[in-house]
């Protein structure tokens, strides 16, 4: 019923939208004018916690939130100079996710939601990732082609409106953060795997022979990172079963460049061949230095239009999730209060 009551409300123009965020190890609110205009973006990790177990551990990472979600959520609605009765929304992550995480987030925003009378927008956290780029681009407009890296998805998207978008190419297996954090672990550096395989490639030279996904096949615009995985692991694997030494710098630029030029090459050929001339990016993998480089010379090259978020905007953050919603919301997506965390959600 309570979904069905604000049906019929009436939405608003640059509507005032609080956002929270609790997928994963960032807790995470934010304050959103009309889903491009950031009033507030507030986060609290645990991901110090997590570093000595080699990556998230669901329950501290559900115990944290359960600590900082009203904290955090008070440094939004302070820092951007507003109160519950400002609002014209709540949005929240429903999934996909770590469940227990998700369930504190779901279960705080309901909360406020029911208590302050304002209508429940249920988002998506990949679609979150895409509305990334729209906080920093306001002339950012569908058709686009939309790459989507993150620790648990990695897909080419060609993004036909603001609600639609169509699935060019996706990973068949690993996500290409997933296999950051897995190499990271063979070259033992600490959690997270990404940020610290790109401050190591730096010093290193793309000396390491790594298989090509799909080489010679232009027309297969998926991903496979299973094998790229276990070459890194093969190779390091041998060299120590001979006694060869290996730069783990070499090893880590070697598999940057593998991982992440694929990446690029699909993305391109995906506009091409979807006649548009405007590409976005979004998820923490977008993060990476030598990515954002690739991209902007690719696309440069080709002459198409790149808009990427701003780094903090690429990771986790409660920002995104505004901007996702305030679409939402505008298109009269209103969840009931039973809505639940779901720890998988379809792109």
């Amino acid at each position: 019923m309570y979904a069905d009551v604000y049906k019929c409300v009436k939405t608003k123009e640059n509507a005032l939208i609080l956002a929270i965020e609790s997928s994963c190890d960032e807790t995470a609110a934010a304050v959103v004018r009309g889903g491009r205009e950031i009033l507030s973006n507030e986060i609290m990790s645990s991901c110090s916690e997590h570093v000595r177990f080699g990556g998230v551990v669901p329950e501290i990472a559900s115990r944290a939130h359960t600590t900082a979600i009203s904290l955090v959520t008070k440094a939004a609605l302070d820092k951007a100079g507003v109160t519950l009765k400002d609002l014209n929304a709540i949005a929240v992550t429903y999934g996909a996710g770590l469940l227990g995480a998700l369930l504190v987030g779901v279960s705080y925003a309901k909360s406020l939601a029911y208590a302050s009378d304002l209508p429940l927008v249920p988002v998506s956290h990949i679609r979150g990732h895409i509305a990334a780029c729209y906080l920093n681009n306001p002339e950012l407009e569908p058709p686009f082609i939309s790459l989507l890296a993150s620790g648990g998805h990695t897909a080419v998207l060609y993004v036909k409106s603001y609600t639609e978008f169509e699935i060019v190419g996706q990973t068949l297996d690993d996500a290409v953060g997933e296999a950051f954090d897995k190499v990271a672990r063979v070259l033992n550096l600490e959690y997270p795997g990404g940020p610290n395989i790109e401050r190591l490639a730096v010093s290193g030279k793309p000396s390491v022979e790594l298989p090509k996904m799909f080489k010679g096949d232009k027309k297969n615009f998926n991903f496979t990172y299973s094998g790229l995985k276990t070459a890194v692991i093969n190779y390091t694997h041998n060299c120590n079963q001979a006694g060869i030494p290996f730069d783990p710098a070499d090893v880590a630029c070697s598999f940057q460049r593998a991982a992440l030029d694929v990446l690029v090459e699909k993305t391109v050929s995906a506009a091409k061949v979807k006649s548009v001339k405007t590409i976005s990016a979004g998820g923490g993998v977008v993060a990476n230095g030598y990515l954002r480089c690739e991209l902007e010379k690719a696309c440069k090259t080709r002459k198409i239009k790149l808009f990427l978020p701003p780094k903090p905007l690429c990771t986790d953050n409660a920002a995104m999730i505004g901007a996702e919603g305030y679409i939402q919301y505008m298109h009269g997506n209103f969840a009931a209060l039973d809505l639940n965390a779901q720890a998988s959600v379809e792109l």
